[in-house]
């Protein structure tokens, strides 16, 4: 049995491979899908996304969204569809900081 998972936004295709184990931040708390995972749909927080492959975690992080699970003929599917989303490794956090800055200062 496989677990695919496919991690987008409406601009790119974020990630897309086979995983272990995804764990994902919902609204209401913490969710892990494994392979044979019954089918859902949740609303995810804005936060962490971790899918575990075999000698490796690949995290993300999403601006919140949804994740959906489908199961068919031995194959799990991973579907987290979210307005933006990014690796880790792709992150900037001098931006970041910067940005995180500049929004506090307009909400004070």
């Amino acid at each position: 049995m496989a677990l695919e998972v496919h991690v987008v936004t409406p601009e790119r295709e974020v990630w897309t491979g086979e995983a272990r184990m995804v764990i994902a931040r919902g609204v209401e708390g913490e969710v892990g899908i494994l392979t044979g995972h019954a089918p859902m749909l949740i609303r995810l927080a804005i936060g962490a996304l971790r899918i575990q492959r075999d000698g490796e975690d690949v995290l993300s992080v999403v601006d919140g969204g949804f994740l959906h699970v489908t199961s068919s003929e031995g194959t799990t599917r991973v579907d987290v569809l979210a307005p933006s989303a990014a690796l880790a490794a792709e992150i900037d956090l001098e931006w970041e900081r910067r940005r995180v800055a500049e929004l506090e200062a307009r909400t004070l």
